[in-house]
């Protein structure tokens, strides 16, 4: 899409930005820190204005971004490509431990461009290497979901599952409601309030509207290529985004 930058300009304030940054630190330091050793490598792709990328603790840590304004919100330490995620060709092979993305895979033109992504990832994953995904879910969210003008593939936990293990991943776990579907929510977004309601997954069942998948690329894969690699081209269609 053009004008990526302008548009997340007008979505997202100086507050809302804010308060996304707030939430953000405590579901990395309280929830998708327990997959991810401190010694890892950790890619983000689709980092956005960096909120997973910044709180998380990992060894190395690498942002991808069509968005050029995503570099300015990142510290030094943290190494920002401004590229497309269907062409990691910057991020050796096999060479990553975790990647991440969020609120990312809606934004894609179509599921030909997610196989691309699914499959580039893969290659940049080292053997036992996690992709951990948090999107929206139409399923519970079937009419906010198209409430953004950017959003254009319909996904929910069960499709976008398929759509990992057709690529080769195992996927490990699937969490089919997790946070409110955006920090536009009205339940309440203090530190402390969040992390009372991540250790409450009762609660999640009734105010979830994004899911959570993990997926494993296997240690041993045979010939070391993805089911999807065939298909596999470097179009640059791909799109980035966040919650």
């Amino acid at each position: 899409m053009r004008d990526l930058a302008k548009l997340y300009q007008i979505r997202f304030s100086d507050t809302n930005r804010y308060k996304k940054d707030l939430v953000w630190q405590v579901l990395c330091e309280h929830y998708f820190q327990q997959f991810i050793p401190h010694s890892s490598i950790v890619l983000e792709v689709a980092t956005g204005y960096g909120e997973f990328i910044r709180h998380i603790t990992a060894s190395r840590k690498i942002a991808v971004d069509l968005n050029p304004d995503s570099k300015d919100c990142l510290p030094e330490e943290i190494e920002f490509h401004l590229g497309s995620a269907t062409n990691l060709t910057m991020i050796k092979s096999e060479s990553i431990d975790v990647c991440f993305s969020s609120n990312f895979f809606e934004h894609l033109p179509s599921k030909e461009v997610m196989d691309e992504v699914l499959c580039e990832v893969w290659r940049t994953l080292k053997p036992g290497g996690l992709y951990i995904t948090m999107q929206p879910n139409l399923r519970f969210e079937p009419g906010r979901y198209w409430d953004y003008y950017d959003h254009v593939l319909p996904l929910t936990h069960l499709s976008c599952r398929e759509a990992f293990i057709k690529a080769g991943f195992e996927v490990t776990k699937v969490v089919d409601r997790f946070i409110p579907f955006s920090t536009d929510s009205k339940l309440p977004q203090h530190p402390l309030l969040v992390k009372m309601y991540l250790r409450a997954p009762l609660l999640w069942r009734f105010f979830g509207g994004q899911f959570v998948i993990v997926a494993r690329k296997p240690t041993d894969n045979g010939n070391g290529q993805s089911p999807s690699d065939d298909r596999r081209s470097h179009s640059g269609n791909g799109l980035q985004g966040g919650l």
